[in-house]
């Protein structure tokens, strides 16, 4: 790479002490160092609530999984693709930077040359680390890009099957929230409904001041609002904030809320004149929630039946929301799984039944836990990113093979099935015949469900190339690994906020790289210009330039546009390394649907009818048996009491209890995979991740916590720590999402010994209409492991 041309790379070699601000994930802090190591992390003044988290950032960039060099697996060097069994059972070779380039640029060179953009996967979904110009999956698609292209994805891992039905029902993804002020001035019950906000408001896509987080904490003991968590674990900030805790069996919320509706339609509790107004389909649904469709009336006692809930609760939650100004927080949790969609349908239906959609304090808001959701936006520009959306560079030779794009969940199905066909939203789409990976910026091995499946499509293509700053189980599964350095290590820019826009930081690089590794700006650049694509790469600019055109074009826009956050010149942010947006009184008393309330028709929503779509004739037409055009109640196969795969289940019973159901939410001690490598322990019992098993459950399999566990499902089994807690309902067990991947054999069975959760879930999709991923309604067994347990070894690196 060039040398820097600019004053925002710094020469960091004096001695000394020193705190630079930087941002994260877990929010901006000031990165503490002496002697050119970093020694600590002090929070930013301004964070209302900074994370727990950040003081194992600091260790981050040594620790004993960092990649120090290029790595090239061994067999790869001697037999190329036609070693490519061996990934993820191979050493690996320390290479020259020159050696590890030349090779992910033939790779790269060759598949285009043989077979065209549309054999290449480069979509590299994945949360990446914050900064703008170091933006690893826009730096590399930026590159696939000007060589003609890649299979482009649809959905996330994270919103598939909610962003695909949302459109449906209210006209769009992801709609904003009723404001935090509205509901603490209005609200008298909210309704954390799968989720767990002071766990998932702790990270934010770019990074975050954490005012969320600090709303939530004040809602413990509020005299007028009270809290509920309807979830199969009592969630973090319910135990923190006194809520009321409804646990439901997994997969069981349509089945709760069909409960509810019934009560209200019987106790004449439903909004009828808003229904009659303002959606479109209540009859149809109510003719299902009486049971005049199916001959089931969906009644509390048949409710409790199947979501494990009294009869009682549920009847006193009905009322009790009819009673209040209730805002229904819905999470995600519940969507990623079978039947995802229907979940937050149903969930539309009820607040629409109660009739508060569009009052204040009332209806339904679906990002609450997720980027301070419903926190009002700030007043400043938006800051781009360098651009990956270029035109070919390049002749492409070769015609499209299949569709342009796929569902970005069923990448392992994709991988393994070449040609194969499948019904996505009203389409049909043909899967592309995948010959290169290249990832950067995520680690599908801890996010993509049924890890065993996924390794083994893996192992498919011709080459795969990884740029990681650790040796995780993606980068131990690849043929070429090209060291990222760390956020730490490099300078950028970012916004702070996804949905608020707080302002822009700029991310001062507090360490030298370490080891051999190279920022992702210099790895792309260095790859383009092997390529012959340097100049319609870099345009010309070092990184350096890169970032302050990044701000003077978002300060252009401000100055064009008329905002009142006007930005300053570039010589004043350097200096002062960040810009906080204030908060217009406009953005103050928000109410999601307030305008389409008060006026339907002149303020439809944009949705096949104009109003709420309770049934939706659209999804009948498309005749999927696994999405009715109604929100309903399908019970999956791996759930509760469920007979309709009888030969798997019996399968999973073992003669110390039977099954269980696996829930997987997310941990408080990283993001998704992001800071395993200096987290593990926090996150461990008996050296491995934890399992946590209801004290019925426990007892009946001789399991006290600290026992190694082996938690097994049709999928394969990992071994784990016990925590027995009454804090996850009887009949369910919980490993939380994330934990690296670290398959062994032992004593002749393959296994993970770490704890990784993926392991056990299927590879399905949601349904037809989404193609989501399912994190969860896995029936498991759950034994004590009575042989040696086996060295956990993913935290170091692997053998040369």
């Amino acid at each position: 790479m060039a040398p820097a041309s600019h004053s925002i790379l710094p020469e960091l070699r004096i001695m000394t002490e020193r705190e630079t601000l930087t941002a994260s994930h877990w929010g901006l802090f000031y990165a503490l160092t002496k002697d050119g190591r970093l020694t600590g992390a002090r929070p930013f003044e301004k964070d209302c609530a900074p994370s727990p988290n950040l003081e194992d950032i600091a260790s981050l960039p040594y620790a004993e999984a960092r990649i120090l060099e290029p790595m090239v697996r061994r067999s790869f060097l001697e037999r190329g693709k036609d070693s490519r069994a061996d990934r993820g059972n191979d050493s690996y070779v320390p290479v020259s930077w020159d050696k590890a380039l030349d090779l992910a640029a033939d790779a790269i060179r060759s598949t285009y040359r043989d077979f065209g953009p549309s054999a290449v996967w480069g979509r590299s979904y994945g949360w990446k680390s914050p900064g703008s110009v170091n933006n690893s999956i826009a730096l590399l698609q930026r590159l696939l890009n000007l060589m003609g292209g890649y299979i482009e994805t649809g959905n996330s891992y994270s919103t598939a099957a909610i962003g695909t039905i949302l459109p449906y029902a209210l006209g769009i993804k992801d709609p904003r929230s009723t404001g935090w002020d509205t509901i603490l001035e209005h609200t008298e019950r909210i309704v954390l409904w799968g989720c767990d906000p002071l766990v998932t408001n702790d990270i934010d896509w770019t990074t975050t001041l954490h005012e969320g987080t600090e709303i939530f904490r004040s809602l413990k003991g509020h005299p007028r609002i009270r809290t509920i968590a309807v979830n199969p674990v009592c969630p973090r900030t319910a135990q923190e904030i006194g809520s009321q805790w409804i646990a439901a069996r997994p997969g069981t919320d349509c089945a709760l809320m069909l409960g509810i509706l019934y009560v209200l339609i019987k106790e004449n509790l439903a909004d009828e004149a808003f229904l009659s107004r303002c959606t479109t389909g209540w009859p149809e649904l109510r003719s299902y929630v009486l049971g005049d469709e199916d001959g089931i009336a969906k009644t509390p006692a048949w409710a409790a039946a199947e979501s494990g809930v009294p009869a009682h609760d549920i009847e006193a939650l009905a009322r009790d929301m009819a009673a209040h100004r209730t805002m229904i927080m819905f999470g995600w949790g519940p969507q990623r799984a079978r039947y995802g969609e229907l979940p937050p349908w149903m969930a539309v239906a009820l607040a629409a039944a109660l009739g508060q959609i569009g009052l204040p304090g009332g209806g339904i808001g679906t990002n609450y836990h997720y980027c301070n959701g419903g926190c009002p936006p700030g007043t400043g520009p938006q800051l781009g990113q360098i651009p990956s959306r270029v035109p070919p560079a390049v002749p492409v030779v070769h015609p499209w093979k299949g569709s342009r794009a796929v569902p970005v969940a069923r990448m392992a199905d994709v991988l393994a099935h070449p040609g194969k066909v499948i019904a996505w939203n009203g389409s049909r789409i043909e899967y592309p015949d995948v010959h290169l990976v290249f990832w950067a910026g995520g680690n599908p091995f801890a996010h993509h469900p049924d890890t065993r499946r996924l390794e083994e499509a893996w192992r498919r293509p011709d080459a795969v190339i990884v740029a990681e700053s650790f040796w995780n189980a993606t980068a131990r599964h690849a043929d070429i690994v090209l060291p990222a350095s760390t956020f730490l290590e490099r300078t950028d820019i970012t916004p702070i906020g996804t949905y608020i826009n707080d302002g822009i930081v700029l991310m001062k690089q507090a360490i030298d790289p370490i080891g051999g590794s190279k920022s992702d700006y210099a790895i792309f650049s260095a790859l383009a210009r092997r390529l012959g694509l340097e100049e319609p790469f870099t345009e010309g600019l070092t990184e350096a330039e890169w970032i302050r055109k990044l701000y003077e074009d978002a300060r252009s826009r401000s100055l064009a546009s008329g905002l009142k956050t006007l930005l300053p010149k570039w010589e004043s942010f350097e200096k002062a390394g960040v810009i906080l947006y204030p908060h217009e009184k406009k953005n103050e008393g928000y109410v999601a649907f307030a305008d389409f309330r008060r006026d339907p028709e002149a303020h439809p929503l944009k949705t096949e009818t104009g109003k709420i779509v309770l049934y939706s004739e659209r999804i009948a037409s498309l005749g999927y048996a696994d999405c009715p055009p109604h929100p309903a109640y399908l019970k999956p196969y791996e759930a509760y009491g469920n007979a309709e795969h009888a030969a798997d289940a019996a399968a999973l019973r073992n003669p110390e209890g039977g099954y269980l159901q696996l829930v997987s939410p997310k941990s408080d001690a990283r993001l998704h995979s992001q800071l395993n490598a200096v987290t593990f322990r926090k996150s461990q019992i008996a050296g491995r991740e934890i399992c946590l098993i209801n004290p019925a459950d426990a007892s009946l399999r001789n399991i006290a916590t600290g026992d190694v566990i082996r938690v097994s499902s049709l999928r394969g089994a990992i071994l784990a720590g016990a925590v027995v807690t009454d804090s996850v309902r009887p009949g369910a067990v919980v490993v939380h999402h994330g934990g690296w991947f670290d398959p062994q054999k032992v004593e002749g069975e393959a296994l993970d010994v770490h704890g990784s959760s993926n392991v056990l879930t299927p590879d399905d999709p949601a349904s037809s209409l989404s193609c989501g991923n399912i994190a969860s309604t896995a029936l498991v067994q759950v034994s004590k492991w009575t042989g040696t347990a086996p060295e956990v070894k993913v935290f170091e690196p692997p053998e040369n």
